[in-house]
């Protein structure tokens, strides 16, 4: 018991600390640790200047282990993500440089600025946990994940992300603009790092996260209880995703595809982790209704119809935990 309530400490510090440098985007950090402690991938999505990126960089200072920055853009190589081979002719034989993907935590900035190719070579390292090049199969660190951005405003020389990609991140979250009180906390902070900066202090003091602390807390997790009518729960509102008529002809009429068996999964396990930070040894149906959006956004596909009235995925989702009685 004792340990188990160090490691939920050591995970509410980590909270803080990044709280202290992210103002006013406490649902974004509540997410970045749900990532993390669902072992999962994790999507940001706003517009310019929310802390998307500073937000990554926060929650990677605060762990013991190994952060890399890739910067997408249009003439990124799959190469400059996986490594490759390099012939070395004194010898005539090859080795392997490891590229940017064998780090523990990476932020892949403006995701779809890259082309098809490079988005492919993320698939096998975010599904399977290994790179390929060649014949040769490389694991990835234990301690694996892609935190990706995107700037949903500026479209020109993007590339959307293909289907079978956004079905590999655990939740796809939306950032938007903090409110008054927080623009004014913002300009604050940003005063005493600059000070900070120019006194060749350090602003914050981190502490950090164990990798075995993170194991440890997702075999926690994994072991809460979760009643046979929360599952039930779950796999009724996927089923609704894709079978919505049972609901209603307007939710049919907007759903071109649902969501897959990975929404399910991603639900039950944020699901879990947010009873966990609660302190809760089991799940609530609350906890799978606060996870739900960021679960199923990305995993919703919408006809051409619901497009064209503006209706969103959020809306659709929205519906469904309306219609879908929980237990």
């Amino acid at each position: 018991m004792t340990n188990n309530k160090n490691c939920r400490q050591a995970f509410t510090q980590l909270y803080h600390d990044i709280e202290q440098q992210i103002v006013g985007q406490q649902a974004l950090v509540q997410r970045l640790l749900l990532t993390l402690l669902c072992d999962g991938h994790l999507l940001l999505e706003g517009a310019p200047g929310l802390a998307k990126t500073r937000a990554i960089k926060s929650l990677a200072s605060g762990l013991e282990a190994d952060f890399h920055r890739i910067q997408f853009t249009p003439d990124l190589l799959p190469a400059d993500l996986t490594g490759s081979d390099v012939f070395h002719p004194e010898t005539g034989s090859f080795t392997f440089n490891k590229g940017p993907l064998f780090h523990n935590v990476i932020l892949a900035d403006e995701i779809n600025r890259a082309p098809a190719k490079v988005q492919s070579a993320l698939l096998e390292a975010m599904e399977e946990r290994q790179i390929t090049v060649g014949a040769a199969s490389y694991p990835l660190p234990p301690l694996f994940m892609v935190m990706a951005t995107q700037n949903p405003i500026e479209q020109e020389g993007t590339y959307p992300l293909p289907e079978a990609q956004l079905d590999r991140f655990l939740l796809h979250v939306r950032v938007d603009y903090p409110d008054k009180n927080a623009s004014r906390r913002i300009l604050q902070l940003v005063r005493h790092e600059t000070l900070c900066s120019l006194d060749r202090k350090v602003p914050y003091s981190l502490s950090k996260l164990t990798q075995e602390q993170v194991f440890t807390a997702r075999r926690e997790i994994m072991q809460l209880h979760l009643a046979e009518a929360v599952e039930e729960y779950i796999v009724e509102i996927i089923e609704t995703t894709r079978n919505p008529a049972q609901y209603g002809q307007e939710l049919s009429s907007w759903i071109r595809w649902g969501a897959s068996p990975r929404g399910a999964i991603a639900i039950e396990r944020a699901a879990r982790a947010t009873a966990w930070l609660a302190e809760r040894d089991f799940v609530t149906p609350e906890d799978v209704q606060k996870v739900a959006a960021d679960a199923l956004r990305h995993r919703i596909l919408l006809n051409y119809e619901a497009e064209a009235e503006g209706i969103t995925s959020q809306q659709c989702i929205d519906q469904i935990l309306v219609n879908v009685p929980a237990p």
